[in-house]
């Protein structure tokens, strides 16, 4: 799939290569790295599927997958083949 948007300012200067001061580092390219090569949604879905997910309720759209405990990479899909508004958000934050 291709990742069309990064709003998360470390999260797109590491899917770029400038920085690895981010949290879970690796963790984080791994998924990006699945995200990438994943040909479909469903394809998402497959182990190692770092607990891909979509959300309910007023976030119906939006798709969430585990970063840490209360930490989750989520973004949307507007099209079959692309990932856009990738986001690092605290489950528990304020």
């Amino acid at each position: 799939m291709q990742i069309e948007s990064i709003r998360d300012k470390k999260l797109r200067r590491l899917a770029t290569n400038s920085d690895r001061r981010v949290m879970e580092a690796q963790r984080l390219l791994d998924m990006l790295t699945f995200i990438a090569a994943a040909t479909s949604i469903e394809g998402l879905g497959t182990p190692p599927n770092f607990g891909f997910h979509e959300l309910k309720g007023d976030r119906k759209g939006t798709f969430a997958m585990t970063v840490t405990r209360n930490w989750r990479m989520t973004c949307t899909m507007p099209s079959g083949g692309t990932v856009a508004d990738m986001d690092l958000e605290d489950y528990h934050g304020d």
